[in-house]
């Protein structure tokens, strides 16, 4: 197959997937704003973000994982032109993301505590405690929202999401500025201000979708409520059958990303804000490659329901290579720009030292990161999760940890060593992910000639 044949779908790629990319790295960007602001106080409150956005990133990436079940089935009702099946998914789905988004609050509070076992620094579990407390609510507003965004992904309307991703962040970032420093009429709250305007902003997010969606004839159909006896369980479970095993993937991938941040947290606060600033500036770059992964979920969706397998593996590739481009020249500019990048978060030699270490190996797993979410988007399309569950358990956790706690102690590599284990589990991951698209999608093409 001639290389054209892949390139050729890049522009349709990038139209369905620059909305989501946008939308993705707008969540990154709350986690910025409240970075940028909270390091100008000092090294220890800086810490205490991303200590206490650990746990919320764990709860998070259960949400998200389970609200990812609605875009395969909406992308494959669509591409059916299935309207009923798909007005079934997507209002199940609403109702399954609301009751998550209050499981996780209180899941969230729950587990409180958990952030004094972690062998932290004491000043820094004490300002993390109040700004996990106020985050943790705002789980309900960001599942809701998660819900109706999949919903119109699936049927490939990704920018309305971008519009109220990007909206809520200049209010984010106004309540952050008020509330953190104290300006104007407002008290100077410092880390609890910074949880104050990322809880605000959601709500706002939330409300400014629904509003959209809602108002527009192609969603209309949707939004036909049935009465009490309209819900199915059977519908639920399926929901269930796709969901929980993506969320357990998110929550497999997400772990280990935590764990770096308490395996820092050992080495000390300037570590573990070094790793903050690295791990924030990859997760901006891996956002580009999120919104190619969920544009695979949609188009691979879309020749499922019209049974077109040959071109569901041509545009899988296609999506595939274009991601391993893109991180390409973000790796190269992680590189070159690994002394100027930290000095925008903190002014703290040490911490920006270490966090330019952190950078280079960054930029090496920038190119299996972004192939293997996309490989990932790629059989969620064809709604095979359970064994690339497997997977991602066995290249995180079998592989990718032991070298990071291994080669993560001060007397190994340190901060350099935790992320080499990272580097380790996502080559792993996108090797072994590869070769289960390859084998699926080249088992359908045959069964299809039969």
């Amino acid at each position: 197959m001639q290389l054209s044949s892949f390139t050729k779908e890049f522009s349709v790629n990038l139209k369905i997937a620059y909305p989501i990319m946008l939308g993705q790295l707008g969540h990154i960007l709350v986690a910025l704003a409240d970075n940028l602001m909270v390091g100008q106080l000092a090294a220890a409150q800086l810490a205490a973000v991303s200590l206490g956005n650990s746990l919320v990133f764990i709860a998070l990436s259960l949400g998200i994982g389970f609200s990812f079940a609605i875009t395969p089935l909406i992308a494959e009702s669509d591409g059916a032109a299935n309207l009923e099946k798909g007005r079934l998914h997507f209002q199940h789905g609403v109702i399954m993301c609301t009751i998550n988004g209050v499981l996780l609050w209180i899941a969230l509070l729950v587990a409180k505590p958990v952030l004094y076992m972690l062998d932290q620094p004491e000043e820094v579990v004490a300002l993390a405690i109040p700004y996990m407390e106020i985050v943790a609510l705002s789980m309900i507003p960001l599942m809701i929202f998660q819900a109706f965004k999949q919903f119109a992904d699936g049927l490939s309307e990704t920018r309305y999401a971008m519009y109220a991703t990007l909206i809520a962040n200049i209010i984010n970032v106004v309540f952050n500025y008020v509330l953190i420093y104290g300006i104007w009429i407002f008290p100077r709250l410092e880390v609890v201000g910074a949880a104050w305007g990322t809880l605000i902003s959601r709500f706002f997010m939330l409300g400014f979708l629904v509003f959209m969606l809602s108002r527009k004839r192609k969603f209309k159909p949707y939004f036909e409520w049935g009465s009490s006896e309209h819900i199915q369980w059977s519908e639920f479970k399926i929901l269930f059958k796709l969901g929980f095993p993506t969320a357990l993937q998110m929550l497999f991938e997400v772990g280990i990303f935590t764990a770096a941040i308490f395996l820092s947290g050992i080495l000390g606060t300037n570590a573990q804000a070094a790793n903050q600033i690295a791990l924030n500036l990859a997760s901006m770059t891996f956002m580009i490659a999120v919104g190619l992964g969920v544009t695979a979920t949609i188009r691979v969706g879309n020749q499922k329901g019209k049974s077109d397998f040959p071109n569901l593996r041509r545009i899988a590739f296609s999506i595939f290579l274009q991601t391993f481009l893109i991180e390409a020249v973000f790796a190269i500019g992680f590189i070159l720009l690994k002394d100027w990048l930290p000095p925008f978060y903190i002014d703290n030699p040490e911490v920006i030292f270490l966090a330019s270490q952190l950078l280079v190996i960054a930029a090496l797993f920038q190119l299996s990161d972004g192939v293997q979410v996309t490989i990932l988007g790629a059989l969620r399309g064809l709604q095979d999760v359970n064994i690339p569950t497997v997977i991602c358990f066995v290249a995180y956790w079998i592989i990718g940890f032991p070298v990071s706690w291994y080669l993560g102690k001060s007397s190994q590599m340190g901060s350099q060593g935790i992320w080499i284990g990272l580097l380790a589990g996502l080559t792993a991951s996108a090797l072994m992910l590869y070769f289960r698209f390859n084998y699926l999608s080249n088992q359908l093409i045959n069964k299809s000639k039969i």
